[in-house]
């Protein structure tokens, strides 16, 4: 035989109403999509994608110098120029503008082509360029593990490009 219901009506929320309201607000509060710096500077998202702008205006950069020293390859890493300057962009794109004077000048130094040692052989200088855009593809996969939906999707897709364009700058060569 079945207990009658009780007489007494709860007042108020349920214990497990309020455990999973806490636990619900403690979740959102822990998702937030950037953690809080306390106001004194930028963003782990924002760092990163900075890091990212510069890492692809240095890899540009070695574009660049083995342009300079080798014109003869000019029809092959064109292309392949083109889009790592357009993934600097896109990084820049989503960067504040608050960058220092002093954090522009040396983006701007280490993406000038007398950074980069060029080899004097054209398959030396493209394997270089082929090492350093594997490392940086490397680099990228990892990061993205560490940032937000977005960045974390360029962050890929940008890696994904580099892997690409070290596998056709090391097949090229053979």
């Amino acid at each position: 035989m079945p207990y009658p219901p009780s007489s007494r009506i709860p007042s108020g929320p349920r214990r497990r109403s309020l455990l999973a309201s806490a636990a619900g607000a403690a979740l959102l509060v822990g998702c937030s999509a950037e953690p809080d710096d306390g106001g004194t500077g930028p963003s782990a998202t924002a760092r990163a994608r900075a890091r990212a702008a510069r890492d692809s205006r240095g890899l540009l950069g070695h574009y660049d110098a083995v342009l300079a020293a080798h014109p003869g390859l000019a029809e092959r890493l064109r292309p392949l120029r083109a889009q790592v300057a357009a993934h600097a962009a896109a990084f820049q794109e989503g960067s504040p503008a608050t960058t220092t004077a002093s954090a522009t000048a040396s983006a701007t130094a280490s993406a000038s082509p007398s950074a980069v040692a060029v080899p004097a052989g054209e398959k030396d200088a493209v394997a270089g360029l082929a090492a350093a855009e594997r490392a940086l593809a490397d680099r990228r996969a990892k990061e993205l593990l560490g940032v937000p939906g977005e960045l974390a999707r360029l962050l890929a897709s940008v890696a994904a490009a580099g892997a690409a364009h070290a596998y056709l700058l090391t097949e090229g060569a053979r």
